[in-house]
């Protein structure tokens, strides 16, 4: 005998959309410039107490991502290579290749990009715009909003 209750399926139209990652992500950011140089940047790092900001060119337009994991190798290379940090610029450093999502994404989709990946931060673009950027904290705080309704 099969026990399985038999299953309500719900009217798509009563289902809830999850909330875009737009109403969580951080608007107002600290971005570096290709040109910046390296220590100022690693300065900025230590003052705001963040892991990591986003790298815009003149136009906007999102180029990179430098991290506190990128900035080790200066140390790196001013202990082993004897290369004087403090002429490095933020673009010898930085991670080029480099993950951005869309604004249109809804927070589930971004909690499942975070779960398979070791990134701690998304840059959010818009027609290759840099508009945003949305943490693993961002994405806690929806779950926080959204505890009340089912997952």
């Amino acid at each position: 005998m099969n026990f399985t209750p038999k299953r309500v399926l719900e009217n798509p139209h009563d289902v809830k959309p999850y909330p875009s990652v737009e109403q969580y992500m951080t608007k107002q950011l600290i971005v570096f410039t290709p040109e910046q140089n390296i220590e100022e940047a690693m300065e900025v790092l230590v003052e705001k107490k963040i892991s990591g900001a986003p790298v815009v060119n003149e136009d906007g337009d999102l180029v990179g991502m430098l991290s506190e994991k990128d900035c080790l190798h200066v140390i790196l290379e001013s202990r082993y290579l004897n290369y004087p940090a403090s002429q490095g610029k933020v673009r010898d450093y930085m991670t080029k290749a480099v993950s951005s999502i869309s604004s249109d994404k809804d927070v589930v989709e971004v909690a499942m990009l975070f779960e398979n990946s070791s990134f701690r931060r998304y840059p959010i673009t818009k027609n290759g715009k840099l508009i945003g950027q949305v943490s693993r904290r961002d994405i806690l705080r929806a779950a926080v909003d959204l505890s009340s309704t089912t997952w």
